[in-house]
Formats: structure tokens, sequence, C-alpha cells
């Protein structure tokens, strides 16, 4: 049976069980408010909740865990001969596997493999029916025992709110898991990768070269296989410096003028106007980037006999630092706004001027929402592909002067993950230690900013 049919079924049977809750304690009250600990609604949402929250989770169990299960019991089926072939990927033979298990057929395969999707659908087929069976199982279970705890004194309000309190816990979990889970894919992976490649050749070589050719083992120091890293990350500094220095003084200072000086009419005017520029995809600012600024930088640099590349990260970086304002702006002028008003007031009072209430009071009271701000903006620029793509190119150049052609690291990792990959090369793996060393570096970054902060921010009560 579809999952959305089980689910439409779960819920009907939990709407019945809040109804019937709820007309149970409709007729116990009878117009007596002191017959019943909660309000009547309370009856009807706890027999709901134990109805909807065993059910579903079943339900979510059967949906991860029926495919590893299956994937384990057809990965027993592949002949001995082909998966000790040299070039055996288990992936792609499964992926096969469930393609003809899905009727998605292409030429002849092999008589093992129709039988394997043969097995594949049988075993999703009674998978499916089991799933189905204990999650309305469950659901009934649950509604029945919610109506048994209905009594006159039962807590139902404080039981509805335990469980609520439950979900929302577990549901803060998610970003923990979601978080470990990527950064153990991503260290397993670059484990293998670096069984191929010297950390030290990875870290410390000043040549990117992931292309290799013939036979040779990826990874092997071949004349054409080079993974040295270095170039990558001065890229990706140099562009996102380029970026900052655009974007922090005029966010900030953007944030001070409508927070301090504007007009409630001037603020209501501009900062949506700003705020916009956070909604373009990042695609338009890269047409824009290539096609408008890069040109421009070109040529204003001939003008003044300067060598600018057609492809230069000063053009990539002016225009995300254009695109990061928001993020600095509308942060700082939250914060800016959230200090208290009583400090202005006593800084006024002890003569202060304008200018030296915000310098001297409202920027050292609002620095680490200030620094938040800019770490976000930090992070979006460090994670930007698209622009770097197509206004500062593909070249992996080791150069820290702007007029340049560079790259970044997450555009090396877009290029290389683009296309039907084999994640059993050292180029591809590359990515991953790539990945995993932009972790590092960024939550370096992080921990020395919160130190920062933490070393310079001012307490008010």
């Amino acid at each position: 049976m579809p999952v959305f049919i089980n689910v439409a079924i779960i819920i009907a049977i939990a709407g019945y069980a809040y109804f019937q809750g709820l007309s149970w304690a409709l007729k116990t009250r009878n117009g007596q408010v002191e017959s019943l600990h909660s309000l009547p609604h309370y009856y009807g949402i706890y027999p709901a909740l134990t109805t909807l929250i065993p059910s579903l989770f079943c339900l979510l169990v059967f949906m991860i865990g029926d495919e590893i299960y299956i994937r384990n019991q057809i990965a027993t089926l592949i002949p001995s001969a082909i998966s000790a072939a040299p070039e055996f990927s288990l992936t792609i033979q499964l992926a096969q596997i469930k393609n003809v298990a899905d009727g998605i057929i292409f030429g002849e395969p092999d008589q093992w493999m129709m039988i394997a999707g043969q097995k594949w659908s049988a075993l999703q087929s009674d998978i499916n029916i089991i799933a189905s069976i204990v999650a309305i199982g469950l659901a009934v279970s649950g509604a029945i025992f919610g109506q048994t705890r209905m009594q006159a004194q039962f807590r139902a309000r404080n039981q509805v709110e335990r469980i609520i309190i439950l979900f929302l816990g577990a549901s803060s979990l998610i970003a923990i898991i979601t978080t470990i889970g990527i950064v153990v894919s991503v260290v397993f992976e670059s484990l293998r990768f670096f069984q191929l490649v010297p950390v030290t050749e990875f870290l410390f070589n000043t040549t990117w070269n992931p292309q290799f050719e013939g036979a040779e083992r990826a990874g092997s120091g071949g004349a054409n296989a080079v993974y040295g890293s270095v170039p990558l990350f001065a890229g990706t500094l140099l562009i996102s410096l380029v970026a900052l220095t655009v974007a922090v003084p005029v966010g900030l200072f953007s944030a001070i003028y409508l927070s301090e000086y504007a007009s409630p009419r001037q603020r209501a005017l501009i900062k949506p106007i700003m705020e916009l520029l956070a909604g373009v995809p990042t695609v338009v600012y890269g047409f824009f980037a290539a096609l408008t600024v890069a040109p421009f930088v070109r040529d204003l640099g001939s003008s003044l006999g300067l060598t600018v590349a057609s492809e230069s990260a000063l053009a990539a970086g002016f225009v995300m630092g254009i695109m990061i304002i928001p993020f600095v702006s509308s942060l700082s002028d939250d914060v800016i706004n959230a200090v208290p008003q009583s400090l202005r007031d006593a800084a006024y009072g002890l003569g202060s001027t304008k200018s030296e209430t915000v310098r001297q009071v409202v920027l050292p009271a609002a620095l680490s929402g200030i620094a938040a701000s800019i770490l976000l903006a930090v992070s979006r620029a460090v994670g930007e592909t698209m622009i770097v793509v197509m206004a500062a190119g593909l070249a992996a150049n080791l150069s820290f002067n702007p007029f340049d052609a560079v790259t970044t690291v997450t555009s090396q990792i877009v290029t290389i993950l683009v296309g039907d990959q084999e994640f059993e090369s050292a180029k591809t793996l590359s990515a991953f230690a790539l990945a995993l060393t932009l972790i590092l570096i960024t939550l370096a970054l992080n921990m020395i900013a919160l130190a920062v902060v933490k070393r310079y921010k001012e307490q008010y009560d």
C-alpha cells in the first residue's frame, strides 16, 4: 500500500480518536467546569497523539530501513564471478537491479539480474504490506490506549504538553544528527582519499591538477595527477577577502544609518530594497559578474596600464560582496535596534553626541551580534560557487593578485562531482577531502571569532 494511503488512514483514525475524546469530555463536564482536570480539547488531543506518533514513527522506520534490508538481501544473489571482477562496483550493480525491479530495462540483462530484480520487487511488496499492517495496527492500538485513559481527573493537559515537549526536543536533534551524518560521511570518504594520496601532498603541494590519464592508479603520483590544495584555499581566501572588503563596511554603515539616523519613512523604504538583494538567484549575480563587471574591470585595468584577466578574483569578489551585503546589513540592523534605549539616553545625558553614542555605546553593546552577521557573511562567501565559476574561472592558480584568475574550493568540488562519477578514484574522493578541510577551517574561524566576541563583549543589565 502506498505511503500516502497509510498516512491518510492513520490521520483518519487520529481524527476519530480526537472527536471521541472531545465528545467524552464534553459529556462528562455537562456544564460543570470543575468536573474535569483539563479543558475538553486536551482529552481529544491526547488520544490523537497516541495514535499519530507511534504509527508515523513506524512508517518512517520502514521507509528508511526497507531499502537497506533489501540491498543486503539482493547483494547475496550477485554471482561471485561478477563480484570478484576488478571493475566491480556494488553500488552500480544494485542500481541496475533496482532499475530492473522498477521495469526500467536497457538492452537484455543477464538472467541472474532478472531474478534479482524479481526478488527485489517481491521483497518490496512484502515489506510494504508488513509496514501497512504494523503502522495501522499501532494507530488503532494507540487510539484504544488513549481512550482507556479518559477519566475525569486524568491530567490530559500535562500529558499533552509532555508529549509535545518530547517531540520538540526530538526535532531539535535533527540538526545535530544531520551535522554528525555529514561529518562522518565526509571523514570516511576523505580517509579513503588519503590512502591514495599522502596528506602532506594534499596540504602543502602548490599544484592542483586532478586530471589523470591512462591506466595509472589514481593518486599514484603519476605525471598528470597532482592534488595540492594550496591554490584552491588561496583562491578561496582571496575572493572572500575581496567580498568582505565590499560587504562588511557597506553593510555595517548602512545598518548604522538605518537604525540610528534614518527616519521611519526612509527606513521603511530602504531596508526592504536592500533585502531584495538576498533574494536574487546567485546565477543572476554570476551572469552580471561575467557579462558586465568582469569586462568593465578588465577594460578599466587596461586603461590604467594594468594586466587584468578576463575572469579575475576582483570581479568575482566584488559581485559576491554585493550579494552578501544584506546578510551583514539586516542582521546588524536588528542587533543595533535591540540595544536598550536607556543606554543611548544615558550617553546623551552625559553630553555625548550622536556619533559618540554610536561609537562608544551602541556598537560595543551590539558587538556579538555584529560579529555573528560577519561570520554569516564569511560562510556565505566561502560557500558561494556559481559566481566564482562564471566570473573567476576554474584555473587553480596560486596567486594573491586580485587581477588574476583563480578558483575556490567549492567550485572544484562541484566540478569534480558533476556527472556520473566513479567513487573509487582519487579524483572523485578529493572532493570530500576538500570539503573536510574546509569544514575544519570554518570551525577554527568560528572558534576564534567566538573567543574574540567573548573577550570584548560588554555586558549590560
